[in-house]
């Protein structure tokens, strides 16, 4: 028997109203929290919008009943029917397929909802499949991340967030695939999204990145071109390779003996953190014509963590050389490498 969705709903988002899709509706809203319910028809509000403002017309250049069902089903694999063995993405559309099967839904129809749910977060695939799984992506992308909103209507968004808040949807839905995954880590390979999701919850290097998975594939490959870069092996090369770098102007060499989420202090007034801050500080650095001189004054080692401490005279940023002492704070990544969580010149 079909259970009615709030009639409020379908009427003032024009839902299209088919039975099959009520009954998606309110499948979902028993089986997810209430985040995942509002992101997902809003995910079809926009989506709709996107084939309005390319001119696509409902029921001749799409079937609307599949995309609204490609989209509030999305997120099943997160709901505890849905958490399989697999990614909440694959999990999600085989459990919509099971869905829509019990419902006596065509199989050619079931196959482009699949590949709508379990393209959702495949950024250039999705776009070149059927309208419908593309449109889904688009729709949901808008919603998550705001692509293409400057696109939608005005007013759409405010009138659909007023009846369909996002519960601070962005981080929550994260956390609910985060948690899954800690649970259940082969749901999250490394190269996936929600691997490079639950890489962000665990000890730097505990998830391998690509770099590490090559190094660790028994088929001897060495590095080559720009992956051929040094790797100190040392804490006390970190420096030297410091130097190196900076007098060659390589910018990249510089950035790679970094941590992607590390501290640096470029000056006393100037604190940056993460990859794309430091390259800028660094391009800076390079920029001026700076010379360095590393000069170690101690070092302690704990396992894979070092405290060095150094002597820098800096030159040719300013009339006069600027000596300080270093306080650094080194790592060793899985491939063996050392590079820096904390780069503080002047911390002293």
């Amino acid at each position: 028997m079909t259970t009615d969705a709030p009639l409020s709903v379908f009427e003032q988002l024009d839902l299209p109203d088919t039975s099959l899709n009520r009954d998606a509706y309110a499948h979902v809203a028993q089986a997810t929290p209430a985040f995942v319910l509002h992101h997902s028809v809003r995910s079809y509000v926009f989506a709709r919008a996107h084939a309005q403002n390319r001119g696509l017309v409902a029921g001749t250049d799409y079937d609307d009943e599949l995309l609204f069902l490609g989209c509030v089903l999305h997120d099943i694999g997160l709901s505890e029917e849905g958490n399989g063995d697999q990614r909440f993405e694959v999990d999600g559309a085989d459990t919509a397929a099971a869905f829509l099967r019990e419902r006596g839904v065509e199989e050619r129809r079931i196959a482009i909802v699949w590949d709508a749910i379990a393209l959702h977060t495949s950024e250039g695939i999705a776009s070149r499949k059927d309208t419908e799984v593309a449109l889904a992506q688009a729709g949901i992308g808008t919603d998550i991340i705001g692509v293409q909103r400057e696109s939608l209507p005005t007013g759409l968004a405010d009138e659909v967030h007023a009846l369909l808040p996002r519960l601070d949807l962005g981080y929550a839905l994260s956390d609910a695939i985060v948690t899954q995954a800690e649970a259940k880590p082969h749901k999250a390979p490394p190269t996936t999204f929600p691997g490079q999701l639950l890489s962000h919850h665990l000890p730097y290097g505990a998830q391998p990145g690509w770099y590490d998975l090559l190094a660790a594939a028994g088929w001897g490959d060495n590095p080559v071109g720009v992956t051929a870069r040094r790797r100190a092996q040392t804490p006390q090369q970190v420096g030297t390779l410091f130097m190196e770098y900076l007098e060659a102007g390589d910018i990249e060499g510089l950035v790679s003996l970094h941590e992607p989420n590390a501290h640096f202090v470029p000056t006393p007034e100037t604190h940056v953190v993460g990859a794309a801050a430091i390259r800028e500080a660094l391009r800076q650095l390079i920029d001026s014509g700076a010379r360095l001189k590393l000069e170690l004054r101690d070092i302690r080692e704990v396992d894979d963590i070092a405290l060095v401490s150094n002597t820098a005279t800096l030159t040719g940023v300013g009339p006069q050389p600027t000596v300080s002492t270093t306080t650094e704070i080194l790592r060793r990544q899985p491939d063996g490498g050392w590079v820096h969580v904390v780069d503080d010149p002047f911390f002293s």
